[in-house]
């Protein structure tokens, strides 16, 4: 019997190259070789499903290069609404919510980016900015109360240069970045981009460099970025995993839609510690007698582990995530 032949369009595994995405916009794609060396390449077919964080196998085409093969991911970070999905990176170590107390952060935004990190099994860290404004920063960090007490990592940080404070936090939250993969995410004015230009000294220079090789001038703002964090590595022992910041756009709605609502509970740690308690097997958490998560809900007749605030989202979510599937 005769050998099977390669098709002579899909190169051997031999042929190709290991990379990493480090960033992306529309059609083009930037590569970083185990080297170091980076360049522009293109994925094969018609729907570019390359993000930033993957590692792919690619092949020389010219002056650029062709991604062959997209090799398995540990995760994806993503949002999906009725009309699009938007993917942020893949194969994250955490996902780092960045809020501001001024102005006053979306708590539906938090809760439905942390819903989204917990389906992926990525652990989140929420930083809350601008230490130094007391009053604003007090009330805001009364807030997060329900969270710290889930067990998230919630660090407080000021990242104004007009008002210092004698600790700003940022040393710290370092802490919880180093030798991993990081996608920093988090709406405009809650300083992002700051604490990434804090972090990453020539950030700004390196998103030239990568605006001017995807030839996509302005509108690479609108992309995400890879950025190593040098800094975080100095003292790191030899082999370590190096440190990495994802750099992600701005968004104005979260949508979950990819989440089957009978799922929702088991991403929210507070309901999720209860679900198993309930009478009925397929408990909405929203109306059932018998619900051991209904029952950890505080009100003015009970104390419990749940807050209003945070029921009341999840049966917001529970609704539109039911409503989107008739």
């Amino acid at each position: 019997m005769s050998k099977p032949k390669q098709r002579p369009d899909i190169p051997l595994a031999a042929d190709l190259e290991p990379g990493l995405v480090v960033a992306t916009y529309g059609r083009h794609c930037l590569v970083e070789t185990p080297e170091g060396r980076r360049l522009i390449c293109h994925p094969r077919g018609k729907k570019n499903q390359v993000v930033v964080g993957d590692q792919v196998l690619w092949q020389i085409a010219g002056d650029e290069g062709s991604i062959e093969k997209l090799q398995d991911r540990r995760n994806l970070f993503y949002r999906q609404d009725e009309i699009r999905t938007k993917s942020f990176a893949a194969n994250l170590d955490r996902v780092l919510i960045l809020i501001a107390a001024d102005p006053e952060y979306s708590e539906s935004q938090l809760s439905r980016a942390l819903v989204a990190a917990e389906a992926e099994r990525i652990t989140p860290i929420i930083a809350l900015n601008k230490s130094d404004l007391a009053q604003p920063f007090a009330q805001a960090w009364e807030r997060l109360a329900p969270y710290r007490a889930m067990g998230y990592s919630v660090m407080p940080i000021s990242l104004s240069p007009r008002s210092p404070v004698a600790d700003d936090g940022v040393q710290a939250l370092c802490a919880h970045l180093q030798g991993l993969t990081t996608l920093v995410l988090g709406p405009s004015g809650s300083g992002k981009s700051t604490l990434i230009n804090r972090l990453v000294p020539d950030a700004q220079v390196e998103t030239g460099e990568i605006s001017l090789a995807l030839n996509s001038g302005k509108h690479t703002t609108t992309s995400t970025r890879w950025y190593w964090v040098p800094a975080l590595d100095v003292s790191a022992p030899a082999g370590s995993a190096k440190t990495a910041l994802i750099d992600s756009p701005g968004f104005q709605e979260f949508g979950l839609h990819h989440i089957e609502p009978t799922r929702l509970a088991d991403c929210m740690p507070d309901l999720r510690a209860h679900v198993g308690g309930c009478k009925f097997y397929n408990c909405t958490h929203l109306h059932e007698p018998g619900c051991a998560v209904l029952a950890q809900v505080e009100n003015e007749h009970q104390s419990g582990t749940i807050s209003v605030r945070r029921h009341r989202i999840y049966a917001q979510l529970f609704e539109e995530l039911s409503q989107q599937r008739w």
